[in-house]
């Protein structure tokens, strides 16, 4: 009972809420917006991470459920934004000739 207590102190309109980063709530926004997180939850995940990665990630994050923080991470993984992987791919891209003076 006490982890569902956590779950929802931690949730508005059934969404993970994050306290003072708008970035990482815009994440949790464009997952709803994807269906992402529609559904039931019948996909059990879980590991055992270390203890000071686990603290430090609910003290910058605000979030105190252990379910809200993978689902915090797997949707920041989820809907990422590949623009640095998509920068370093055209490394060398610029031809030799290219006229770059300003």
């Amino acid at each position: 009972m006490k982890q569902n207590t956590q779950i929802r102190s931690s949730r508005r309109n059934g969404r993970t809420r994050v306290r003072g980063s708008i970035k990482l709530n815009e994440i949790m926004v464009i997952a709803e917006q994807e269906g992402l997180l529609s559904g039931e939850r019948t996909e059990m995940v879980r590991g055992r991470m270390p203890e000071a990665l686990v603290a430090r990630a609910k003290k910058r994050t605000g979030i105190t459920s252990n379910t809200d923080l993978i689902e915090l991470a797997l949707a920041t993984i989820a809907v990422g934004d590949d623009y640095a992987d998509w920068l370093l791919s055209r490394r060398g891209s610029v031809i030799p000739e290219a006229d770059l003076e300003f």
